[in-house]
């Protein structure tokens, strides 16, 4: 049966009553979902021990996603934190080493910016990225139409097979060239992964905007949607072993809405939402020491 979870934790008013630390979202987020997506190594490598933490609050069963930093896929602008790259990934491996020990890294996932397209340089790159993560499982995800095109597509896939990479399968605006087509085809047979990022076209393409992470992913699927992403992963369930739904659709706040609703739909029993203001479950307030 699929796994399904989102992207982040801190993000999601509808899992947390009113009052809810950040330390304590892990752990109640971990009660809904069996995986998540960590965007935050993206940004920046995160210390080894916060790594750590975060496997400690999560049941032994919890997966854990991490996106692979972004000095690794090409997206870094301006001054680099690291003096190469031998330091770069050196320091992501140690990053994510207790996660490895823990069994809860599922995968870390390389997903390439828009420009990076179907070069022989860039299957070069490709091939170097996966020598250095050696036997770690590692996800790929295009943002460039040229890796599916009629040309490439067959020759794609089975570079991916061939290299180990796990598809990333995504559900996004069709915004040529800056996205990919869903290919629902599994190049590991132990893991696939989909992410789901919503289908604004109009917000996808706001890349200048200020204000264009909080419109790219304003999104909230329909039921007839959710049903053909059903069909599609039981689908999927038939190539690969696991499968695994990150919803990206944060920017509404619509993500954990529609991946408990997609859960109910394939028969999974998901945990009920918290209402609007709830304060259920909220701590009492911290009474102030006098000595």
């Amino acid at each position: 049966m699929p796994h399904i979870g989102l992207t982040g934790w801190g993000d999601h008013e509808d899992l947390y009553p009113a009052g809810t630390k950040p330390k304590n979202m892990l752990g109640i987020y971990s009660s809904y979902f069996t995986v998540v997506e960590v965007d935050s190594s993206f940004y920046a490598v995160q210390p080894r021990d916060r790594m750590a933490r975060w496997v400690s609050e999560t049941p032994g069963e919890f997966q854990f996603i991490v996106k692979a930093y972004q000095g690794m896929t090409g997206h870094l602008r301006g001054k680099p934190y690291f003096s190469n790259d031998d330091d770069m990934y050196t320091a992501f491996l140690e990053s994510i080493k207790p996660m490895r020990e823990a069994g809860k890294l599922q995968a870390v996932l390389f997903q390439y910016p828009p420009w990076f397209d179907c070069t022989r340089e860039h299957v070069a790159l490709l091939r170097e990225t996966r020598r250095r993560m050696g036997d770690i499982r590692c996800a790929l995800e295009f943002r460039h139409q040229s890796w599916f095109s009629d040309a490439f597509k067959t020759r794609t896939l089975q570079f991916m097979r061939d290299e180990r990479w796990i598809h990333s399968i995504c559900d996004e605006p069709q915004v040529s060239p800056g996205s990919v087509p869903t290919v629902l085809e599994a190049t590991d047979p132990d893991l696939t992964i989909v992410r789901l990022h919503g289908r604004n076209a109009s917000g996808w393409q706001q890349n200048g905007a200020e204000n264009w992470r909080e419109v790219r992913y304003l999104y909230r699927y329909d039921e007839a949607e959710l049903e053909d992403w059903r069909q599609n992963l039981l689908q999927l369930s038939g190539q690969s072993r696991e499968v695994s739904v990150i919803f990206n659709n944060n920017s509404g706040g619509d993500a954990a809405a529609n991946a408990t609703r997609l859960m109910a739909m394939l028969g999974q029993n998901p945990k009920p939402l918290v209402p609007p203001d709830s304060t259920q479950g909220e701590e009492p307030p911290e009474q102030l020491s006098l000595f």
